[in-house]
């Protein structure tokens, strides 16, 4: 994936509304994480965090909680690091810069 200015556009209120429908889960534990989320995020959320969100919400529910409560690792499709930075700011903590990111 190639970086444009585009993915670091601030999301639209109709693309905003859509990724909020989107996040809704079945379990309780997941929507906890999610609302949090968008009440510290949503003002802030880029294009580029909306699609890896995205990502994180082809998850099956119990993966996502896995993920959410650190019990698994993001594997495969999902190592990269826009993912593994919503999953920070889903789960409450600081994500690292770019110049912080283990070798």
């Amino acid at each position: 994936m190639t970086d444009t200015p585009l993915q670091d556009a601030l999301l639209d209120e109709r693309a905003l509304s859509k990724l909020r429908w989107r996040c809704r889960r079945g379990l309780l534990e997941n929507d906890l994480f999610i609302e949090r989320f968008f009440a510290r995020h949503e003002s802030g959320l880029t294009v580029r965090q909306a699609d890896a969100l995205g990502l994180l919400m082809d998850l099956s529910d119990n993966d996502l909680l896995d993920l959410l409560l650190g019990r698994k690792p993001l594997q495969g499709d999902l190592e990269r690091a826009d993912v593994t930075q919503v999953l920070a700011l889903l789960r409450g903590l600081r994500p690292l810069s770019s110049s912080e990111e283990p070798a």
